[in-house]
């Protein structure tokens, strides 16, 4: 019989199977890059150093809406914060120096930081994401690189569906979130706002203003049972 207290084993197969998934993401992110005016090489530098799949789509979905350059950057920002709150709760997993803690930025994602937060040894937990972290980078640059070559021949995105991989996949991470009280208020309080707010400001605007709803969410959250 398993010991539930034991360290869960991991498996490099699985931050790589995770990463080849993600790629596919970035063949989708590639395609769209091109789609909306971008080149292929600056498609390739936005993969390459900004490396958040969500601020990317976003970023392009703004642009191809016809937002504003600064619309554009702060719905990205806004999207890429969340990374910061994944560090806080990596700290103490990823231990090192000012250098390896710098490099160790740039591959916490979504993807790298579920996988090592579910160990339950440190050794594992470092394994975990380290493997799925710089996994999902080669994957995920390799995608942006075939979607950006090849969009031309693709044609429109949407004949495949490629426009909505990545709203399919951000619903399916939210999801579980939305079991929880404050989760449901955030997203509903929130689609509630951009709904509103689509037709009266510039694209990426209501992204923004979206924010507001962790307000009601956190009263919620707050309050007494």
């Amino acid at each position: 019989m398993t010991d539930p207290d034991a360290p869960l084993q991991f498996r490099r197969r699985d931050g790589l199977v995770v990463a080849a998934a993600v790629g596919v993401f970035g063949v989708a992110f590639g395609v769209l890059a091109v789609a909306t005016g971008l080149s292929a090489p600056q498609a390739q530098v936005m993969s390459l150093l900004v490396f958040t799949g969500g601020s990317q789509f976003a970023a392009v979905g703004v642009i191809d809406a016809g937002g504003t350059p600064l619309a554009a950057v702060g719905s990205a920002a806004l999207l890429a914060a969340r990374n910061g709150m994944y560090g806080l709760s990596l700290n103490s997993i990823l231990p090192g120096g000012f250098r390896r803690r710098a490099v160790a930025a740039q591959f916490v994602i979504d993807e790298s930081a579920a996988m090592a937060s579910a160990q339950k040894d440190r050794t594992e937990a470092q394994r975990a994401f380290w493997t799925t972290g710089l996994g999902v980078f080669v994957f995920w640059n390799l995608g942006t690189l075939l979607g950006a070559v090849g969009g031309n021949a693709i044609g429109d995105p949407e004949t495949f569906g490629l426009d909505a991989a990545f709203p399919a996949g951000f619903v399916a991470l939210m999801a579980p979130h939305l079991r929880q009280r404050p989760g449901l208020v955030a997203a509903l309080v929130g689609g509630l706002i951009a709904l509103v707010t689509i037709p009266l400001v510039p694209a990426g605007v209501p992204i923004l203003l979206a924010t507001f709803a962790v307000i009601p969410a956190y009263v919620v959250a707050t309050r007494p049972r």
